[in-house]
């Protein structure tokens, strides 16, 4: 048998890294989790870092009290985690967990992409979310609780299928937030497929009941970017998303997403004084973590200024007109 030592060197590295990217579990905190859910808590593909779930328990279990939620279910995502897998699939780092039937399953999600405006880049790239932020406008994911809330379905034009013109309408999911997450409706914060309809023309068809007073209704082409980036909202496949949003129906439940502003901050503390995340009781996906360098949350006080500064400087623009389908 042949060995490449190289190759075991930075194997070992990896896991190294990866292991000391997460935080402690204390005997008493471990003992909380019920045993079958303990083989799903660590840092691997389809798992649930530690801390998320502790979180994520936690607020459903206080919501619970509060008469707030009677779902059996309840929601968590890590934001820190990359959009790809190993084997090259999505990278899975959205929650659903139902103890009482223990069920636990790990499914892809998209992170909010930002923008690139000139007196500020938070942009994000489509492996791994650097910058976060509860700003409006900002397209960015903030981190903490969150409870599902009423859903809204609206038509968002035409495409083709199966040879015929078919109607897409997709169904939004709100989010009800709370302290830092607290203006989750003025974002638009919820969730939904992660399909948009990409308007290309448009044609007539006036028995419609979406067309405009002229008769006409957008036609576009299908695009499906899931586990992509979103513009802050929580994104899930087709499929996915009509599970998730029948579980939820007329039954609220929680959703815990992290990481939040503080300990964004505390990360990127940490990194700039070099210290281990391990040694100051943080956690951050250590695949994400190296090719980010540091996260960084810009909050609304310090973003919102910028973003309206840029909206106002637009030039105005007329209403957009798509052209007449061919």
């Amino acid at each position: 048998m042949r060995i490449v030592w190289p190759h075991l060197t930075l194997a070992i590295a990896f896991t190294v890294a990866t292991l000391a990217a997460v935080p402690a579990v204390s005997a008493q905190q471990s003992s909380k989790i019920p045993a079958w859910l303990q083989k799903h808590v660590g840092t691997a593909d389809g798992q649930i870092a530690p801390i998320v779930l502790q979180r994520a328990r936690a607020l459903y279990e206080r919501k619970r009290r509060q008469g707030k939620v009677r779902n059996p279910c309840y929601f968590a995502m890590d934001a820190t985690r990359p959009s790809t897998s190993r084997s090259g699939k999505p990278g899975r780092r959205f929650y659903t967990i139902c103890e009482n039937r223990k069920s636990f399953r790990a499914v892809s999600s998209g992170y909010g992409n930002g923008r690139k405006l000139q007196r500020a880049n938070f942009s994000n790239g489509r492996q791994c979310a650097r910058n976060f932020s509860n700003a409006e406008g900002s397209k960015l994911t903030a981190g903490g609780s969150y409870v599902t809330a009423e859903t809204r379905t609206s038509f968002k034009g035409y495409y083709r299928s199966a040879g015929k013109r078919q109607a897409f309408h997709r169904t939004f999911l709100l989010f009800d937030g709370e302290g830092e997450t607290s203006n989750a409706r003025e974002r638009d914060i919820g969730g939904h497929q992660a399909v948009f309809l990409r308007w290309q023309c448009r044609f007539k068809n006036p028995k419609s009941p979406h067309a405009d007073k002229e008769g006409y209704v957008p036609f576009g082409k299908l695009v499906n970017y899931t586990g992509g980036r979103s513009n802050g909202c929580t994104t899930w496949s087709p499929s996915v998303s009509r599970e998730i949003l029948s579980l939820v129906k007329g039954r609220p439940t929680t959703l815990y997403i992290y990481p939040e502003g503080r300990d964004i901050n505390a990360v990127a503390k940490a990194v700039k004084s070099g210290k281990s995340l391990s040694s100051a009781g943080l956690y951050w996906n250590a695949t994400c973590l190296k090719s980010i360098g540091a996260p960084k949350f810009w909050p609304k006080r310090q973003l919102q200024p910028i973003i309206n500064a840029w909206r106002r400087s637009l030039p105005k623009q007329p209403p957009l007109e798509l052209p007449i389908c061919k």
